[in-house]
């Protein structure tokens, strides 16, 4: 699935630690998802779309 998390995360001044925090997991996952290796679960992607203030369609789409 691609993602926008890296541009949207940059666009925000944060840092994947940043983002991390404030999702509730490791840097480690936010790199996951930023880099297309780790599709995040329905409420994690809820999570990222509320912290982002977007739809989840705004953040990912089908591949």
């Amino acid at each position: 699935m691609k993602n926008r998390l890296k541009v949207l995360r940059a666009m925000q001044g944060w840092s994947q630690q940043d983002l991390a925090e404030r999702l509730g997991v490791s840097r480690q996952s936010v790199n996951a998802i930023e880099t297309g290796r780790y599709d995040p679960s329905l409420p994690l992607a809820f999570r990222i779309a509320d912290v982002f203030e977007l739809a989840i369609e705004e953040i990912f789409e089908r591949d």
